[in-house]
């Protein structure tokens, strides 16, 4: 028993001396410095929190602009796409015949040889054109062609031609 004693006191002894050993080097290596927290974010830390600031702005304003850009372009891209129907098409060269067929029945009613304007009798007109009027007068000396630019029921502006009737050969009566 002696021995096994002996044995005993050696492993503990063993034991005790690799734990101390153990605790010196583990307590040398916890050697550690005061947590020191650094904020990488330049809106926190103020370090080039500027330029951080700029770059977030310039970001932004893209970003709207190129929304702005893009719902334009397909606003753009619809209206096209609604110009380029067979009906847009047909209305348009429906409305170009109209004003052709009406500038040619003004002209004619003004330039009328069969019943030629005279001072007694002139030929007066006027129409009323998408909120614009136009006004035409023959005296038989001369034509006034008058167009009145309208918005929302006030003038804009007023273009007078004034056309002396001799000078087209067209006068039947004598046009002094």
């Amino acid at each position: 028993m002696n021995e096994r004693k002996i044995n005993n006191r050696l492993s503990n002894v063993v034991v005790g001396t690799i734990l101390i050993l153990m605790s010196i080097i583990f307590i040398a290596e916890l050697n550690a410095t005061e947590i020191v927290h650094k904020f990488s974010n330049p809106s926190f830390s103020g370090i080039n929190q500027s330029a951080h600031y700029l770059t977030i702005d310039e970001q932004e304003r893209t970003r709207k602009e190129k929304i702005r850009a893009d719902a334009q372009e397909a606003l753009e891209d619809a209206q096209r796409e609604a110009d380029n129907t067979t009906l847009a098409k047909f209305l348009r060269n429906l409305e170009s015949r109209i004003y052709s067929t009406l500038a040619k029945d003004i002209s004619e009613s003004l330039f009328n040889y069969d019943n030629p304007a005279t001072s007694e009798n002139p030929i007066y007109g006027e129409i009323e054109l998408e909120g614009n009027i136009i006004q035409w007068l023959n005296n038989g000396i001369t034509i006034t062609l008058t167009i009145i630019e309208m918005a929302d029921g006030v003038e804009i502006s007023r273009t007078t031609i004034t056309i002396p009737v001799g000078s087209f050969g067209g006068c039947v009566v004598d046009c002094g």
